[in-house]
């Protein structure tokens, strides 16, 4: 699903497609790319929108990512330090991030379509903490370091979070008025 009402290709959904009936007003804060899932605040007050985007403001973002291969705490310790992308045909030096290796997780909402799956190569999970939001940052920032994402799920941005009591507290597609 793309992040938008607009609808711009006939096989994207967009937020138009859920089953809720948004005021006219409203706008997602932030996007999440059509190949990343998660969570994705929509608001119709402009001085949160813009309170929640600024980057002074160092509001975090916390993604999990299921990687192609078997990573460890010593491949994760680049993201820590700051790490270069390219993005927008620009380098772009990323602020340090906090990252770590997921052991385990909650039970995850199955993924519509399924990632690839490759008998002969691992894949393991990954958390990061950004304050930034480039144009798919995170996937960037795990290839640059040999990992590309097979999946991706935002699990909160500043307070407000996916998980709730060790689950997720939304299916994929539902709304919560806050």
């Amino acid at each position: 699903m793309l992040s938008q009402f607009t609808k711009e290709h006939e096989h994207h959904k967009t937020l138009a497609d859920l089953e809720f009936t948004f005021p006219k007003d409203v706008y997602p804060i932030g996007r999440l790319d059509a190949d990343s899932e998660g969570l994705l605040l929509l608001s119709n007050d402009r001085s949160l929108n813009k309170k929640m985007l600024d980057p002074k403001s160092k509001r975090t973002k916390t993604y999990w990512a299921q990687l192609e291969g078997a990573i460890t705490d010593s491949d994760i310790s680049p993201l820590r330090d700051g790490i270069r992308i390219r993005t927008k045909g620009k380098v772009f030096s990323c602020l340090p991030a906090k990252a770590r290796v997921l052991h385990k997780l909650p039970k995850l909402p199955e993924r519509n379509p399924p990632i690839r799956v490759r008998k002969t190569v691992p894949d393991s999970w990954a958390e990061i903490i950004l304050v930034e939001g480039k144009n798919r940052q995170v996937r960037k920032m795990f290839a640059a370091i040999g990992f590309p994402v097979l999946r991706l799920i935002r699990v909160s941005v500043g307070d407000y979070h996916l998980i709730e009591n060790g689950s997720f507290s939304l299916a994929p597609g539902d709304v919560r008025i806050i």
